[in-house]
């Protein structure tokens, strides 16, 4: 049984139950049970918060963990990133109060920080010779200079909704962070490394599907080669001849953020009878 560290609330816990039940993992019981097995597939979760996680693997009571690329590095336990999984992305950055102005990382000399990751900070400051103190806080970081606690904050931005609402104004990015699969594998047996390695399988055909679109069409034969020219496909459209013989049907994966604008050119092409699916899974 391969044990799973994941956070027990949040944006990312939502997304990571998704991930895995796309991956096809059921469960046999709510969030709110600290450990709950899968009934179709050989892993169990571990309910943690998030800056528990990579300590929970680092020592072996997790085997693997979806955590933020920004505990991870905070934290600075023994564990890999095994994979990059694009969802619950982020970033930490500086924020400082809107009446000022910023013209650069000097304005941060000799004033006081809050935050909830220090060890970050401290690298950042260091590398940019900036004498700051750093007052560490847990949660609620953004209202520390509207109460005199703290002249800036370095904390996570999501939307940056949070630091408007408090009068902070964004001024320097310091990490872009998104959930991350880690693990140590030195202590993962076989029995495990074959269990993470068809979870990976999994995860990775749910990655390849996101974002594209299976279309399908009805193209004059006269057109085709016009038509193919302007698909991206994966490697090269699927052709079938239809019972019209000046005719056939073309099948394609089309990536979504390109979608529209390569639909135009292929109707423009003379492209008929579109039709657009969903993709749930691909397998590389």
């Amino acid at each position: 049984m391969l044990r799973i560290a994941v956070q027990s609330k949040g944006r990312l816990y939502d997304e990571t139950m998704e991930l895995l039940g796309e991956a096809g993992i059921k469960l046999t019981a709510v969030k709110r049970t600290l450990l709950v097995p899968s009934r179709n597939f050989p892993v169990e979760l571990l309910f943690l918060r998030d800056d528990d996680i990579p300590d929970s693997v680092a020592t072996g009571t997790a085997d693997i963990g979806i955590v933020g690329l920004n505990e991870v590095l905070e934290k600075r336990q023994k564990v890999e990133i095994i994979k990059e999984l694009g969802f619950s992305k982020c970033r930490l950055s500086l924020a400082i109060p809107q009446k000022h102005q910023y013209q650069g990382v000097e304005w941060f000399n000799g004033k006081k920080i809050a935050t909830s990751y220090p060890r970050i900070l401290e690298d950042f400051l260091k590398k940019n010779n900036i004498q700051a103190d750093i007052h560490v806080i847990s949660g609620s970081v953004e209202i520390a200079p509207g109460i005199g606690l703290a002249d800036a904050i370095f904390d996570i931005v999501s939307s940056g909704s949070t630091l408007v609402s408090n009068n902070l104004t964004e001024v320097e990015t310091i990490l872009s962070s998104e959930a991350v699969l880690i693990g140590n594998m030195r202590k993962l047996d076989d029995a495990k490394q074959q269990i993470l390695e068809e979870l990976l399988f999994r995860i990775e055909a749910v990655k390849t599907a996101e974002n594209k679109k299976y279309v399908l069409m009805n193209v004059p034969r006269a057109k085709l080669n016009e038509v193919v020219t302007i698909l991206p496909g994966i490697k090269s459209p699927t052709i079938l001849p239809l019972a019209d013989e000046n005719w056939c049907s073309v099948h394609t994966v089309i990536e979504e953020k390109h979608f529209w604008e390569i639909i135009g050119k292929l109707k423009a092409a003379g492209a008929e009878g579109l039709l657009v699916l969903n993709i749930e899974k691909m397998i590389p």
